[in-house]
């Protein structure tokens, strides 16, 4: 109670408006450091985060010192915090700033034995991060805080990062997203008309995690492109099973890409995720258009048939169908007027060779063709999709 009662003592003759090395024309230098709580998730959509820190601010104040102030006193008392005089900071990239009063204010003034203040607030604060997407999902990023002088030039205050470890982790923090690489915090000047203005900045290197996106959009992708591949182990003829199958994964990476889509700025530069869906759709659309391309060549004639040909094309595939074998069969008259069946001298497997051969002559050159091109894209496929997954992979994952 005695020192409480010096401290009130010092404060009638004390002017809060006067820095404390006003007398000495020199500016006050303040160490400042940041203890961060909690790190939020950094927002693509605001470009944003939120943190939860402590403001340690230090400084020498000689109007304190007193002989028989012999051990530090620890006040959190508002009127005093008013009372003498503090270093008027603020955040320039801050967007948004919260005062912790839960249970009481969170704001601590220290006052050592030898006059330094140690002045302690807990801050909730939403700090803006300029991002470059190009790059994501395998991006990294860099996102700053900044501490500045707001009415105080740099002849009257300096402002200084403490000596070891300025920026501090909380034990255990860590980012649902991204992983801090590391921290600098060094200085920088806020230079306006009206004077120049002492400024520290602290920034954090940050990789983002890519096994969220691996699950959820990756893998996923990939997925639905080999099954599109499917289409070319399926007959050439099936046209409902392929056509279904090509518009399915057709849709369905679609819906993948939009669903990405929703949780990003619309940025007028491409991304490495449009760049990945943009192929992958691209891959399951040739996929449709291949099946599209080699059931015309299935079906389409061949060069040069008559009208002949044609005639008797269909009228092998009347007796295919059924239409000349279940009704009354051609006859021929013989001289005493009895009439003998023509097809009776075809045996039912004599007339499944003849059709056969008649089916697999005119149909050869064009169901080899096509089947040929499907053999190929069993292949071609797959290969092209591993040299574009080695490329994208490589250069995206560099530096």
């Amino acid at each position: 109670m005695a020192q409480l009662q010096i401290l009130d003592t010092l404060l009638t003759n004390y002017d809060r408006r006067s820095t404390p090395t006003n007398h000495l024309n020199n500016a006050t230098k303040v160490t400042v450091e940041l203890y961060i709580r909690s790190f939020g998730s950094i927002s693509p959509v605001t470009m944003d985060y939120e943190v939860d820190l402590y403001l340690r601010q230090k400084w020498q104040d000689d109007r304190f010192k007193h002989p028989n102030i012999t051990e530090a006193l620890d006040l959190n008392d508002p009127n005093l915090v008013k009372a003498i005089w503090k270093p008027e900071v603020y955040f320039p990239n801050a967007k948004h700033a919260e005062f912790q009063f839960v249970t009481v204010p969170n704001v601590l003034v220290r006052i050592n034995p030898d006059a330094e203040i140690l002045y302690m607030l807990r801050l909730k604060l939403t700090f803006s991060c300029m991002m470059d997407l190009s790059k994501f999902p395998l991006d990294s990023q860099v996102c700053t805080m900044e501490v500045a002088s707001f009415s105080k030039t740099i002849e009257e205050l300096r402002l200084e990062w403490k000596s070891f470890r300025p920026v501090l982790l909380g034990g255990g923090l860590r980012m649902p997203q991204f992983e801090i690489v590391k921290i600098e915090a060094s200085d920088c000047q806020e230079s306006f008309q009206i004077g120049n203005y002492s400024c520290l900045v602290a920034s954090f290197y940050l990789s983002r995690s890519v096994g969220f996106h691996l699950v959820q959009s990756y893998l996923p992708t990939i997925l639905i492109v080999v099954i599109s591949w499917v289409s070319f182990w399926m007959d050439v003829d099936s046209v409902p099973g392929r056509t279904t199958l090509g518009v399915t994964t057709l849709l369905a990476v679609s819906s993948q890409s939009s669903g990405i889509q929703s949780g990003l700025p619309q940025v007028s530069y491409v991304k490495a995720i449009d760049v990945w869906m943009g192929t992958c759709t691209a891959f399951v659309f040739c996929a449709l258009l291949e099946f599209t391309f080699v059931n015309y060549m299935f079906r389409k004639p061949p060069a040069g048939e008559g009208l002949h040909h044609k005639a008797k094309r269909k009228n092998l595939g009347g007796a295919e169908n059924g239409e000349a074998l279940g009704g009354t069969p051609p006859s021929k008259g013989l001289p005493d007027g009895d009439v003998v069946p023509e097809a009776v001298a075809l045996t039912p497997a004599g007339l499944h060779s003849h059709i056969g051969h008649h089916h697999h002559r005119i149909e050869t050159e064009q169901e080899a063709f096509a089947r040929r091109i499907d053999e190929i894209c069993r292949v071609g496929f797959p290969a092209v999709f591993a040299v574009f997954n080695a490329m994208y992979w490589s250069y995206y994952l560099q530096g």
